[in-house]
């Protein structure tokens, strides 16, 4: 590995051990065995390594879990395949508990720092995109605007619930079948 991506997985150590608000950049540079100079250098600035690193790590750990869940909805008629992904939700997020409580800790962070919140913004993008693959090669039948629109509900629909969740350590989430009823309802299929 190189330094950039010493820095990004010595970020995760340190948030993980420490805690989003008590990582200081030198626990940063010492976990991942490089000069405190080099977090200036390949990302300009701590909260911008803070930021990288958790999007990446829950990114792709969630993220590839969450696509494999949606693929498993595949021949399911659209409702049965989103009731299946909400409620396989909640094992991802207790398999990546620590990480959920680094990412709730991070979200204010982020929000109080415009250079955070552009690096998310211009993720979001992607992360919809790779969900509306997802969504669109485990329904072929849709088309690709169609499969975007129901890859970004999803993605939207599992922040809430992943917050929901971290608050709750599972307590009292709604289950996938009862919000499909509701979204059935809503498009006037009741």
């Amino acid at each position: 590995m190189g330094n950039r991506e010493d820095l990004l997985a010595g970020a995760r150590k340190a948030i993980i051990e420490r805690g989003v608000a008590k990582t200081t950049a030198r626990d940063i540079a010492a976990a991942a065995g490089v000069s405190l100079a080099a977090i200036g250098y390949h990302f300009g600035s701590k909260d911008r390594l803070i930021t990288e690193a958790l999007a990446e790590a829950l990114g792709t750990d969630i993220g590839d879990r969450m696509d494999a869940l949606v693929r498993d909805g595949s021949g399911q008629p659209q409702l049965e395949a989103f009731a299946h992904l909400w409620n396989g939700m909640p094992q991802i997020f207790e398999d990546n508990r620590e990480g959920m409580l680094a990412s709730l800790e991070n979200l204010v962070r982020v929000a109080r720092t415009p250079e955070s919140q552009t690096y998310m913004a211009e993720s979001l993008s992607g992360a919809y995109a790779d969900l509306g693959r997802a969504v669109r090669e485990a329904h072929p039948d849709l088309d690709e605007d169609t499969a975007q629109a129901i890859g970004e509900l999803y993605f939207v629909l599992t922040q809430g619930l992943g917050i929901l969740w971290t608050i709750t350590r599972g307590g009292n989430l709604p289950d996938g079948a009862r919000l499909a009823k509701a979204i059935a309802a809503l498009a006037g299929d009741s």
